[in-house]
């Protein structure tokens, strides 16, 4: 089931107009248009090296594009530094886990309360009891004392995005969370992403395992190339001949139009 809040209230909370980035003589994304409507989870699919992490790397402020616009909130955000978009209210997690080793797991999520949206009003012990929330809301509160670098890979995903979260996020834009989890743990993950999109937060999802993004998606865009290629509710979006063609493969798709069919 896609989430609750499917497509919000039609409001924009982020566009990109004609985004392109290019490194040397590679196009890496080709004027992507896109818009992010608050309260929705987005779905965002595509083969390697389809541009999907370096569009996050752009809407975050790590990277920024060649060319085009980006609004957040109705701010243009295309040159901001990252720290300033996140204070406006965006976060992302990393396909690579990005932890601060020998910090404790609580304060690792520390830090993202104390830069957040809300950084500004927290003293560093109001940060600390605020991470003791968030770990409890994604199941890590018994990691709480542990150093990040004792984490398990699924527990390093969770403290990815509980560092994402920590910052009072509007927007979350997950790289890849569930990449390298099985499938009980993946289960587990569908479920934690609804509950946060649930609680307000709009998500932007980048993943690779389709059960997860046919499952919480409420509409799908598919980069290839660069481009924009397919753009709709996940039904549709798969029997596109040419998602099909550039990433699914047809043995897929048949398989989940064999299960949607099913009585």
């Amino acid at each position: 089931m896609p989430s609750s809040n499917a497509n919000g209230s039609g409001e924009v909370l982020l566009e990109a107009r004609q985004v392109s980035k290019r490194f040397g003589g590679l196009a890496a994304l080709q004027e992507v248009d896109l818009k992010i409507l608050k309260g929705e989870i987005l779905g965002v699919i595509g083969p390697n090296g389809a541009g999907k992490t370096t569009f996050v790397n752009c809407l975050s402020g790590s990277d920024k594009p060649t060319s085009g616009v980006i609004l957040f909130k109705g701010v243009d955000i295309t040159k901001m530094p990252s720290y300033a978009i996140g204070r406006l209210g965006l976060a992302r997690t990393f396909q690579v886990v990005k932890p601060l080793k020998q910090l404790s797991v609580q304060d690792n999520v520390a830090v993202g309360a104390m830069f957040g949206a809300r950084g500004k009003e927290r003293t560093t012990a109001q940060a600390r009891a605020y991470a003791e929330e968030i770990l409890r809301t994604v199941g890590l509160l018994h990691r709480l004392s542990n150093k990040a670098s004792e984490l398990t890979l699924p527990d390093l995903k969770r403290l990815e995005l509980a560092k994402a979260l920590a910052m009072n996020p509007d927007l979350l834009l997950l790289d890849e969370v569930m990449a390298g989890l099985n499938q009980t743990e993946i289960a587990k993950a569908m479920d934690l992403i609804r509950e946060i999109n649930r609680s307000g937060v709009t998500l932007f999802v980048i993943e690779h395992v389709m059960k997860a993004i046919m499952g919480i998606s409420d509409r799908v865009v598919v980069l290839h190339f660069g481009k924009k290629i397919a753009e709709g509710n996940p039904q549709e979006v798969i029997d596109k001949p040419e998602v099909v063609e550039a990433y699914l493969g047809e043995r897929f798709a048949r398989r989940v139009r064999s299960e949607r069919n099913k009585p």
